[in-house]
């Protein structure tokens, strides 16, 4: 996750998609207290639960109070109540990489202001409202190795569709038949989406969740206010829904003011002329004819830092269960270690 923004300038934007959730500091506490509550830990409406691998250490969402005991009959000589057991400690939003660079750098307050006063785990009515003007979006996703792809989608303003406060849909076009996101997508669910409003507002919101794939026949009857278009190539072949599981602010600091194109020819949605979808405009076709085939690639380093156990972790070859078997037992013992010393940042490294 990249939070690439400035807190202080966020918070100051003049669009800005802030929080309308208050963020509350816990009072100093007493010997019988539970831990106090960080700046970052946002309250959320009462029975919302929250959604995803972060939100459920994150402390996004206080956890729901106890049912009362019915009050017991009145005794002569009433035992004291014990005091109640306190509740997990809530852990910061984000990776173990930020938190460290955040250590680094000395960024950790400017950290905790932007996780407690522009992070949601869930779209609020002014995120929803933006969503649904915009024409484009840029999606980042992964493979199970960690070998990422960066992407381009565009359609009609709500394209990119809003069912509810922790739901977005948005259709998987005809294209050019590669299907990188989408194969992704079905190795590794994590998603990031960037809009990025260039003409009216010029700010920018970040939706992380976790994707899967739907077919048009199934998610439609559910559904039957999503958009549909009788343009060649613009139907949609399946749509993608996301669980929302963080939503913050991009800052306008950096965001040029674009204006539109005046209205010339139309785009050839769905069209296979490749003069039409833009020729070979870097060339790599006459290199490739110059060659006589296509560019022989280096094999992929499979050992990423970060994606499966950690720094220098390797990830054995499929068909070797007991390889597995021992990375399994290595990962579990880096997460006792880290338990015995008391670290609470939850352990991530097995499946990323």
């Amino acid at each position: 996750m990249n939070h690439d923004v400035d807190a202080t300038e966020a918070v100051d934007a003049t669009m800005t998609l802030r929080t309308v959730h208050p963020v509350h500091t816990a009072p100093v506490p007493d010997h019988h207290a539970g831990p106090a509550r960080p700046a970052w830990a946002v309250d959320e409406p009462e029975g919302t639960a929250p959604a995803g691998r972060h939100r459920q250490a994150a402390g996004f969402a206080p956890s729901p109070a106890p049912a009362p005991f019915p009050a017991a009959a009145p005794s002569p000589d009433p035992a004291p109540s014990p005091d109640p057991a306190p509740g997990p400690e809530p852990v910061r939003p984000g990776s173990d990489g930020e938190h460290a660079m955040q250590q680094r750098l000395g960024t950790t307050e400017r950290a905790d202001r932007f996780y407690g006063e522009q992070m949601l785990d869930h779209l609020n009515e002014r995120m929803r409202e933006f969503i649904g003007r915009q024409e484009m979006f840029f999606l980042a996703t992964a493979d199970r190795h960690g070998e990422c792809d960066n992407s381009f989608r565009a359609g009609p303003p709500g394209f990119l569709h809003v069912i509810d406060e922790r739901t977005l849909v948005y259709p998987e076009y005809r294209g050019n038949g590669v299907h990188a996101s989408l194969g992704n997508i079905q190795e590794n669910p994590h998603l990031g989406i960037l809009l990025i409003d260039f003409f009216q507002a010029r700010i920018g919101l970040h939706v992380n969740g976790r994707a899967e794939i739907v077919e048009d026949a199934e998610l439609r009857p559910a559904h039957p206010d999503l958009p549909s278009d009788s343009v060649p190539g613009r139907r949609a072949l399946v749509w993608v829904r996301v669980t929302v599981e963080e939503a913050y602010i991009h800052c306008a600091k950096h965001i040029p003011h674009l204006q539109r194109a005046p209205k010339g020819t139309p785009r050839d949605w769905g069209t296979d002329d490749q003069r039409r979808k833009g020729g070979d405009f870097f060339g790599t076709a006459r290199e490739a004819r110059r060659r006589g085939g296509p560019a022989v690639r280096p094999p992929r380093e499979r050992d990423h830092a970060g994606v499966h156990g950690g720094p220098g972790g390797h990830v054995p070859p499929s068909d070797d269960p007991a390889a597995w078997r021992a990375h399994a037992e290595q990962l579990l013992d880096k997460a006792r270690r880290r338990r015995a010393e008391g670290e609470r940042t939850p352990f991530r490294g097995w499946f990323g």
